[in-house]
């Protein structure tokens, strides 16, 4: 058995959804799992998992659009706490005795590891823009580099890097390795099957894409909107994971911003994807980008009646890309994972 801290970023539900099934594994195997998180990820974990409460970055973003104004305004005023935080975890890993790390995008375990020499172990897709054979637009040249500095400070020096990525990528280096996306295990046994509505998704309500979609002879089931009921063609739900895969699994097509674990879900069911990502946020537009390079949807930075109508014109084609793409459960992960902690942690 090994003490591991498992550190998740809690910034949205992405992070805490594949930890899950990663924690999950790890105390299958007999591990002793301290998990430490903030925010969405400490909700959606603590039920089930031993987990603490740590300070985490969060994000301000309004109307689609990243304000890193106040990004950074809201960040500077918990300083002080971040770093009694830090001291908190530092001490706390010490009386765990903690013999490992694994950090999914999470700067203070990762920072608690190196501290005291232990091994750290980083899992998530954002170092696909570090350590990957990657492409993207050139115009956004300098939003790619801002975003990789911020990258590598998130979990700087690990032992190695599990990379997931829905598209093939070459690591640059003998510490990085690429996975298919980690899965939800309702995920996995769910039956994908044509319906007849799409669904959209958004991570704060956008009341401009809710007048484009009500001119179109569609129906969509929308989340996201902090709103119930139907109006006219827009069916709104409250949050329930639960209720959300149901949805997603008998989707005509998805309507949604980029995040990884979404797009991950969908295209493993089959769903052919319009991308409306977040602005300011290159990981959302670098997903986005590689939607429409493999012809599994469409993505434009901004959208209108047109473009929402051409998108289901083509779902047909979409489809067709669709078939190619790689659908696998989580056992390679888990093996590579098992390996990593019995050669390092003995």
């Amino acid at each position: 058995m090994t003490n591991i801290l498992y550190g998740v970023n809690g910034e949205g539900a992405g992070h805490s959804s594949r930890a899950r099934e990663m924690i999950a594994h790890l105390e299958e195997q007999g591990h002793a799992v301290h998990v430490v998180s903030f925010d969405r990820g400490f909700k959606n974990l603590a039920a089930d998992f031993d987990v603490t409460e740590i300070f985490g970055l969060r994000l301000a973003t309004i109307h689609n659009r990243v304000r890193y104004g106040r990004t950074v305004l809201k960040n500077l005023l918990t300083v002080p706490k971040a770093a009694k935080s830090a001291r908190t975890l530092n001490r706390l890993a010490k009386k765990w005795a903690i013999q490992l790390v694994i950090t999914d995008f999470e700067p203070m375990s990762c920072n608690a590891g190196r501290k005291l020499g232990l091994p750290v172990l980083s899992i998530d897709n954002q170092h696909c823009l570090t350590y990957g054979e990657i492409s993207y637009p050139k115009e956004y040249r300098k939003e790619a580099a801002a975003s990789k500095i911020v990258t590598r400070l998130m979990t700087p020096n690990a032992d190695a890097y599990f990379v997931t990525s829905f598209f093939s990528a070459r690591p640059k280096n003998k510490r990085t390795f690429f996975f298919p996306p980690i899965l939800r295990k309702a995920v996995l046994e769910s039956a994908p099957v044509d319906g007849d509505a799409v669904v959209v998704y958004t991570t704060s309500p956008a009341v401009e894409l809710l007048d484009i979609l009500k001119g179109i002879r569609q129906d969509f089931v929308c989340y996201g909107f902090n709103r119930e009921g139907r109006e006219g063609n827009l069916w709104f739900k409250k949050p329930s994971q639960a209720e959300f895969l149901k949805d997603l699994t008998k989707a005509r097509a998805v309507v949604a911003n980029s995040g990884f674990s979404l797009i991950s879900e969908a295209l493993h069911l089959g769903k052919p994807y319009l991308v409306w990502p977040v602005k300011d946020q290159f990981e959302q537009i670098f997903n986005a980008y590689y939607i429409g390079k493999m012809g599994y949807g469409a993505y434009w930075d901004d959208l209108n009646k047109e473009k929402v109508e051409s998108f289901l014109f083509n779902l047909d084609a979409y489809r067709e890309n669709l078939k190619n793409y790689l659908r696998t459960d989580n056992s390679s992960i888990f093996k590579k994972m098992d390996e990593f902690i019995s050669t390092h942690a003995g």
